[in-house]
């Protein structure tokens, strides 16, 4: 497939990620997918892609002062191990499984996804309880792992957790996050090429996929809680609950 296709494709995704603080992972975990690729290919070709993505997008945040260096610090380093671990564990199972394993946790987010972008959970934890180590390890921990092995869930399950449970500005949420994801992404992608003898990486799918997210992830971070992110949230989950659902039904 034509490399200026991964370009768009990047660019789209990173306007919803760096807008929204979720997104990018699982949009073209589903797209790699549709294409053929396998489960592991394509959770390191979109994770070695977010180093780029990320770091734009992360930069972008931290300059407009969306960044909360308190939770960043708490959340990133717990995030990084999960990630690590989640790539050793999607590299080391069955091709068939790991396919079919990606897909189902691909619906899932969708479906979480859906989910809080529909319902408006109230807060229910208090902001000094929220940036205790031993919360945010958890939330990292988990995020980073579900985001490894699922190609794409590091947004999905942290930003809407930390927006359920704190009484920190969204945009904040949403840089610091994104910022993190830097060390997610790094992580990941160490653990999927401690393997790479049994990758077979396309290099011009994580160059596109990274060169479009770097290009529009300033414009993606002075968008953070200006666009219509409900609206936004429902479109992107209902597109990865059809092309996963689908996906699951004809294995």
């Amino acid at each position: 497939m034509n490399w200026i296709v991964f370009v768009l494709v990047g660019s789209i995704a990173q306007i919803v990620d760096g807008s929204m603080g979720m997104g990018f992972g699982l949009t073209s975990t589903t797209l790699l997918l549709s294409l053929g690729a396998t489960a592991a290919l394509s959770s390191t070709m979109v994770h070695l892609a977010e180093i780029g993505t990320t770091l734009a997008s992360g930069t972008s945040h931290w300059k407009v002062g969306n960044v909360d260096k308190d939770v960043l610090k708490k959340l990133a380093i717990p995030g990084g191990i999960g990630a690590f671990a989640g790539a050793t564990f999607l590299s080391f199972i069955d091709l068939g499984v790991a396919k079919l394993f990606i897909s189902t946790l691909l619906l899932l987010l969708g479906g979480l996804l859906l989910y809080r972008s529909v319902v408006e959970v109230p807060s229910q934890i208090a902001i000094k309880e929220v940036k205790s180590p031993r919360f945010l390890s958890y939330l990292g921990l988990t995020g980073g792992f579900v985001d490894a092995s699922g190609g794409g869930g590091w947004g999905p399950v942290v930003t809407p957790t930390l927006l359920a449970s704190s009484a920190i500005e969204p945009k904040k949420i949403i840089g610091t996050v994104s910022m993190a994801e830097f060390i997610v992404a790094i992580s990941a992608s160490a653990g999927f090429l401690l393997n790479i003898s049994r990758l077979d990486i396309n290099w011009t799918a994580v160059g596109g996929l990274a060169l479009g997210g770097i290009i529009t992830a300033p414009f993606a971070a002075l968008l953070a809680g200006k666009l219509p992110a409900k609206a936004l949230g429902i479109l992107v989950s209902i597109t990865i609950i059809v092309i996963n659902g689908s996906r699951i039904l004809m294995a």
